[in-house]
């Protein structure tokens, strides 16, 4: 299978079934996500435990690579720490932006699934709105945009 019609795949998976979906009850920390260009709206909420994200979920109005982006990313950081997760995002951002060599080590795993969207500029702030919020979340921001200041492109995140 070439990596497109994965790519397809995946994004229709879960799209259609996106794990995490739904509210999340006394969340620790929250904030929403706005990409103005595409419409996509991301509420993304999770508890921390120490600093080890317990539990995460999402919801809102999105298109199906934001919504598939949601998805795999809630499940791949339950469980890992915070730092971690600020590592995965930095890593996304630049993966989906094209400044991340996939030949070098890097702990993103199936999430290189989304790599070709660097090709699809229209759609690289899609999948990279989820990875904003989270980080927004994360940081005790409680709104982001995909614009601006908040522009995800050009914004550095973290230290990671």
């Amino acid at each position: 299978m070439n990596s497109k019609s994965l790519y397809q795949e995946v994004i229709l998976d879960h799209n259609k079934k996106p794990r995490n979906y739904g509210t999340l009850d006394h969340a620790s920390h929250h904030a929403v996500g706005h990409n103005p260009l595409c419409g996509d709206h991301l509420d993304i909420a999770l508890n921390l435990k120490g600093e080890h994200i317990d539990s995460i979920a999402f919801q809102g109005e999105s298109c199906a690579i934001c919504k598939a982006s949601a998805s795999m990313m809630t499940t791949v950081v339950k469980g890992k720490t915070r730092k971690d997760a600020e590592t995965l995002i930095k890593e996304f951002r630049d993966m989906a932006t094209g400044t991340l060599n996939l030949d070098a080590e890097h702990h993103l795993g199936r999430l290189t699934v989304f790599a070709g969207v660097r090709d699809l500029p229209t759609r690289v702030k899609c999948a990279i709105l989820p990875w904003h919020t989270l980080h927004a979340a994360l940081n005790s921001v409680t709104t982001t945009s995909t614009e601006a200041e908040d522009d995800p492109m050009h914004a550095a995140i973290g230290d990671a």
